[in-house]
């Protein structure tokens, strides 16, 4: 049986080896910010009431995200929609 010690050099080159790997992965998946509006500026873009955005929510062509009572839009998705939209107008 092999005992092995373990030093504090190892544990500081292995704190190295994570802090590099760490940095690799946030740098590899940073992407830009998602930008978010709310439910008013969304029914100023497509200019709609708010009973049509909520029918767009509770139908699942818009994904919402509540926080505190309030609803937000991924521009993203608003964005999605309007071309899915100009595509079946053609």
């Amino acid at each position: 049986m092999n005992i092995e010690v373990i030093t504090k050099e190892d544990l500081q080159l292995l704190r190295r080896e994570l802090l590099e790997d760490l940095k690799k992965i946030l740098t590899a998946t940073r992407t830009e910010p998602r930008k978010w509006l709310k439910s008013a500026d969304v029914r100023k873009m497509l200019n709609i009431s708010a009973g049509t955005l909520q029918n767009l929510r509770v139908s699942g062509h818009l994904k919402p995200n509540k926080i505190g009572g309030s609803f937000y839009y991924a521009l993203g998705d608003i964005e999605l929609l309007l071309h899915a939209e100009t595509k079946r107008k053609k």
